[in-house]
């Protein structure tokens, strides 16, 4: 028996275009000799469709796709995942895989665990299913499953987040081989977990599991592919790319006996990760600075694709923030697809300027420079009736930042060019930011990426040659809206800072338990304090790429008017 593993990038919506990719796929994998093809879940109306969901046209459109689908499943049994109705009580819709054969639907698997954590939701569209689905595929006793109903096994994780376990039931009804269709976001360190959580579930059960991901980014989110095959014992045998379409066929007479091929993972990179709390860790994984890059990149490319974007613009200062920007736009969306600006005022020193072309020179992308000074002594004339008898404050600096976010997002409008701010996960973080000015655009890619990793980027850019101009590396950062500023005047230093944030923002740890750690009472309390504060702010910031394993965003959900502040 061959299986076809076809991770695909998929856009949400896009029905027609979804099953073209299905139908492609099926016929390579028919034509590699394939019994038996896996698509990611809902890999027909994309994944995560969210509040599409409620809309009947949706779903309506979605089965008729699949209907029309049928006749790809000539000569192989397709698995295509699906919003199915529910006929009976509970939530509207089930999370379904069907089952195409021979121009029919031979049969519906249906996910039973739902996540509800970080930035999932599946609780609130679908029902569990309370039955599992083993199904002879070319005479083998084939048990199928959707994405979290493998991340439940009460021997990996310490805490299982379910009762149920789906695969154990799996296994007892008779499962020779286990497949999972999946929809698995990019985080930090998660591609070792999910090696090492898979490779420890056939060695449990031993069987051979084979697992398909989706690949794209959809909106804040980025899914890596990577899938996989493992054998009976955890062997690695197969292992899709990471970062881009792909599609493997693998023999299951390959995962009964024998030693892994070539291609493998080394053992070290698959028990890397021990078995810990059911919600990923952020790790330090080999590849993690590569795997961050390619994210971001990927997730730039798909952002602007899909919402119909060929261009994008930045601001180009000369600092560190826009300039791995102006790389990843560049790598992304081609050299000849971004302009950067540079927006020089008094306050802008000369190597700001120059550093700014640089980069621009170096990746070969448009620049232009627009000075500011004139506007701003405009609108300090104009205010200057109504600022009378008033001291100068950060409300001057914060006007050059708005007339930039205006010049910009000017330009975005005039050439239909997507807007990229350049803001990181620190800054947003702490408010470090302006509401209407650096904060303006369409997409934040640095949005989850701490100072600290914008450096460690940075410097992998410029592994084989300085593309990023080291003195854009070097200088202290600074926002350059007045004299000799400097990051560090307002906020602790950045490698300092991105500690507490990660223990108060991505773990969750209070301040006590933080200062319990060895760290500064005042200096955690005030960076506390700073997150709390700034969250008006970051939920009229534009949408962050998530990479990490607590962005901003859809998957943290904290209120604005609340008196639990910096604790």
């Amino acid at each position: 028996m061959k299986i076809a593993l076809a991770q695909l990038d998929q856009t949400i919506g896009d029905l027609e275009g979804n099953a073209a990719r299905i139908r492609a796929a099926a016929a390579r994998a028919r034509a590699a000799g394939a019994d038996l093809l896996l698509t990611p879940e809902l890999s027909l109306p994309g994944y995560p469709p969210r509040d599409l969901l409620f809309r009947e046209a949706f779903v309506d459109a979605n089965l008729r796709a699949l209907d029309g689908l049928r006749d790809a499943a000539a000569g192989i049994t397709l698995v295509v995942g699906f919003a199915e109705r529910n006929p009976g009580p509970g939530r509207p819709l089930f999370n379904a895989g069907a089952l195409l054969e021979d121009g029919r639907l031979a049969a519906v698997f249906r996910k039973s665990l739902l996540p509800t954590y970080d930035v999932f939701d599946e609780d609130r569209y679908f029902e569990p299913s309370q039955e599992v689905l083993v199904r002879a595929v070319a005479g083998h006793r084939v048990g199928f499953s959707i994405c979290e109903d493998i991340w439940n096994d009460k021997d990996y994780w310490r805490k299982p987040r379910y009762a149920a376990d789906p695969i154990e039931r799996l296994v007892r009804a008779g499962a020779e081989v286990l497949v999972n269709i999946s929809a698995s976001p990019f985080q930090l360190g998660k591609q070792a977990l999910r090696a090492e959580m898979l490779a420890a579930t056939a060695r449990k059960h031993a069987v051979p599991v084979l697992y398909v991901n989706l690949v794209g980014g959809n909106d804040d989110l980025v899914f890596d592919g990577r899938s996989y095959a493992f054998d009976a014992t955890g062997r690695l045998a197969e292992q899709a790319a990471s970062f881009e379409e792909d599609l493997r066929v693998v023999d299951l007479a390959r995962l009964s006996a024998g030693p892994a091929p070539p291609t493998a993972a080394p053992a070290s990179s698959l028990s890397s990760v021990a078995a810990a709390d059911a919600e990923p860790r952020l790790l330090d994984a080999p590849d993690g600075i590569e795997a961050a890059y390619k994210a971001l990149v990927l997730g730039i490319r798909d952002y602007a694709a899909k919402c119909g974007f060929r261009r994008a613009v930045l601001g180009l200062s000369g600092g560190i923030d826009s300039a791995l920007t102006a790389v990843l736009a560049a790598r992304a969306l081609g050299p000849r697809g971004v302009l950067g600006v540079a927006m020089p005022s008094r306050f802008s020193s000369d190597h700001s300027l120059s550093d700014a072309r640089s980069i621009a020179t170096n990746l070969g992308i448009d620049f232009r420079v627009i000075p500011i000074e004139g506007v701003h002594a405009a609108y300090l004339d104009t205010l200057a009736p109504a600022f009378q008898g008033l001291a100068p404050d950060v409300t001057e600096e914060n006007l050059q930042a708005r007339i930039r976010g205006g010049l910009l997002m000017a330009l975005s409008n005039k050439l239909n060019a997507l807007l990229l701010s350049t803001g990181n996960k620190s800054e947003l973080a702490a408010g470090y930011c302006t509401l209407y000015g650096d904060m303006c655009g369409g997409l934040d890619c640095l949005a989850d990426v701490p100072k600290t990793l914008v450096y460690q980027l940075s410097e992998w850019i410029n592994r084989d040659g300085d593309v990023i101009p080291r003195s854009s590396l070097l200088k202290a950062p600074s926002a350059e809206l007045r004299p000799n500023q400097t990051d560090q005047d307002t906020l602790p230093p950045y490698d300092l800072l991105d500690r507490v944030l990660r223990l108060y923002v991505e773990e969750e740890q209070s301040v006590e338990e933080i200062v319990a750690r060895g760290f500064d009472p005042t200096v955690v309390k005030e960076i506390a304090r700073r997150v709390d504060l700034a969250e008006f702010k970051r939920r009229q910031a534009p949408p962050g790429l998530k990479i990490t394993s607590r962005a901003f965003g859809v998957g943290r959900r904290v209120p604005i008017a609340q008196r639990w502040l910096g604790r």
